[in-house]
């Protein structure tokens, strides 16, 4: 990478590893993820025995991942794993079991990077003091903050014990994604993908929202550094819509004191919209210090062309870019990612 060019972060990748223990013959109970290899560097997560996600190598493979980082020019990538490993609806002692083992994981393969893959863990929601204490001890570990599901059951994130939680994150100095999962639907979305297409940016602003309306930014601190994956889902499509009917109905506005629109600077998305008229309105509601490179990467539904849709962006300056592409992202994470990668 010349000097004059930013560095490239990519913010939301995962990872799964090659091999983990065998849940289901570890707690005793069926439809635990495990890894289904096929040979040539391809594999299926299976959740019991049903088919889960075809995955490849990229996944586990540090050496993979890193020639198709530098494939597409991308310098560093923040690492995580998916909701399928948060056993977010198992007891609490089971999931902070797996938090470990996923989260152990994660530094090995960071580990073996030189620096260029950094990891963020995941933590035992379903019991916030665990969920805490877990955290804690990843921060020294090495973690640069947690991905968390954006609800836990019914529980969305302006409950008072996702709030604490979220409080600790501040404390702790942790970035947060949130990324959804459990999506709503049922059986109404049996084909096409489509809580994948449909549910997932309804979750996202189904959790945003939840922050804004309930009044719950009042009492998060300002050094809460937040991340709503995917764009922030339907969120800056729709946020006109959210500001007139806090505007016309006392309903909407009861627990609110601000227009919801005041609060874009609380918290912030990737770019993984994949459009670049959908990029300008991210980017003209968040602002450009608010949005960050994410790709989704290793997944189908992530951008292939890692970076392709900033750098093509029509009409967007340099410094713009730069920003997208890494000084947001070092906010975010409280870290001089460059200066790091250089020490290594």
């Amino acid at each position: 990478m010349s000097q004059e060019q930013p560095l490239v972060i990519d913010m939301h990748s995962h990872f799964f590893p090659e091999t983990w223990p065998d849940l289901a013959e570890k707690f005793g109970t069926p439809d635990w993820p495990w890894m289904k290899h096929h040979g040539d560097g391809k594999a299926t997560v299976m959740v019991g025995d049903k088919e889960f996600r075809p995955i490849y190598s990229a996944c586990w493979d540090v050496s993979k991942r890193l020639e198709e980082m530098d494939q597409h020019g991308v310098d560093v990538q923040v690492m995580c794993a998916t909701p399928v490993l948060f056993a977010a609806t198992r007891p609490a002692e089971q999931a902070a079991e797996c938090a470990q083992i996923f989260n152990e994981a994660a530094l090995e393969m960071c580990s073996r990077s030189g620096g260029r893959l950094l990891p963020l863990a995941q933590v035992p929601l379903q019991d916030i003091d665990t969920a805490c204490a877990v955290l804690t001890q990843a921060m020294k570990d090495g973690h640069l903050g947690v991905q968390i599901g954006n609800h836990v059951g019914d529980k969305d994130l302006d409950d008072e014990g996702l709030i604490t939680f979220l409080q600790h994150c501040a404390s702790e100095n942790a970035a947060v994604l949130v990324h959804p999962w459990g999506m709503m639907g049922g059986n109404r979305m049996k084909k096409y993908m489509l809580p994948w297409l449909v549910s997932m940016a309804a979750e996202t602003q189904l959790s945003i929202l939840s922050l804004i309306l309930s009044g719950a930014f009042e009492r998060l601190p300002k050094s809460l550094r937040i991340c709503f994956a995917h764009g922030g889902g339907s969120f800056a499509y729709l946020l006109g819509r959210v500001d007139n009917a806090w505007r016309e109905r006392d309903i909407v506005r009861v627990d609110c004191p601000n227009v919801p629109s005041s609060y874009v600077d609380r918290f912030y998305t990737d770019s993984a919209v994949f459009d670049h008229g959908a990029l300008d309105l991210l980017i003209n509601v968040m602002g450009e210090d608010r949005v960050m490179f994410g790709t989704d990467y290793p997944f189908p539904l992530g951008e292939i062309q890692m970076g392709e849709l900033i750098r093509t962006q029509p009409g967007m300056s340099d410094q713009t870019k730069a920003k997208l592409f890494s000084s947001n992202a070092e906010t975010w994470l409280a870290t001089e990612v460059g200066a790091k990668l250089a020490a290594e």
